[in-house]
């Protein structure tokens, strides 16, 4: 067989557009593929609701993949380690109540689940601004990283969503928008962000499944999101809080 390359561009062209033409509406819109975010999108998808997971980075898995300072291995605690096991994560005991698990094999197989369960993931693009519509937050604005990188003038594109899951990490980068650009009152005690306090591990992975809720209409937050947005503390790389958080934002958006 002789190989094409005019085929190979339009199969890849035809495929991607049916793809994305297919996600201009969806039930759930994340931003952001860390842990939280990916195991958010598996529960969602596996549910049966339609859901897209956009991503910044050409690579997916957000902190998780460099484990501790590039040491590529992460801890759970004791609570956590069912959804390590969930997706037949290989994990060891270390001490009571902690246990480790390879950082590689914990992005690609739980992102492998997501997309096996009907998830569509679209890396490289980044959201700049959101749809509200009667003070809810009804979708979002959105261009390709390399563009937003390269500060070139070139208008963006939206996606309509019924929900919307901000997973961003520390930069909180959905509700930024939201503070900056809309008359939206977030539901902080301050009614903005609150910001990211500095390190402590114990009480910020308790604090994040805490702060897993909505924080506008239309918008939950979720993993270090949560804590950036209502002032808790960061965890450092303990990453039990971050797939826990996931589960409770899919189980609280599908309850809705």
């Amino acid at each position: 067989m002789e190989l094409n390359e005019i085929t190979i561009t339009r199969a890849i062209i035809e495929r991607f557009t049916e793809k994305f033409l297919a996600c201009t509406e969806v039930d759930v819109a994340i931003v952001g593929g860390g842990p939280a975010g990916l195991v958010a999108s598996y529960y969602l998808a596996k549910a049966g609701r339609k859901v897209a997971l956009f991503e910044r980075k050409l690579s997916i898995g957000g902190g998780m993949w460099g484990g501790g300072m590039m040491f590529n291995e992460i801890v759970v605690q004791e609570e956590a380690k069912e959804i390590l096991d969930l997706f037949g994560i290989t994990s060891r005991p270390y001490e009571t109540d902690y246990h480790t698990a390879d950082a590689i094999e914990a992005v690609s197989t739980i992102c492998s689940y997501a997309v096996k369960a009907g998830a569509k993931i679209f890396n490289c693009m980044s959201v700049e601004d959101v749809m509200i519509r009667e003070g809810r937050v009804t979708g979002l604005v959105i261009t390709w990283s390399p563009v937003e990188m390269a500060g070139l003038h070139v208008d963006p594109m939206t996606i309509g969503a019924k929900w919307i899951i901000d997973s961003t990490g520390h930069a909180t980068e959905v509700l930024r928008v939201i503070e900056r650009k809309a008359d939206v009152r977030l539901f902080t005690e301050t009614g903005k962000l609150m910001g990211e306090r500095s390190m402590w591990a114990e009480k910020a992975e308790r604090m994040t499944l805490e702060n897993t809720k909505e924080i506008c209409p239309g918008v939950y937050v979720a993993g270090m999101s949560a804590n950036a947005a209502f002032g808790g503390p960061r965890m450092g790389p303990i990453f039990g809080g971050m797939l826990l958080s996931g589960r409770k934002v899919a189980e609280q958006i599908l309850s809705r």
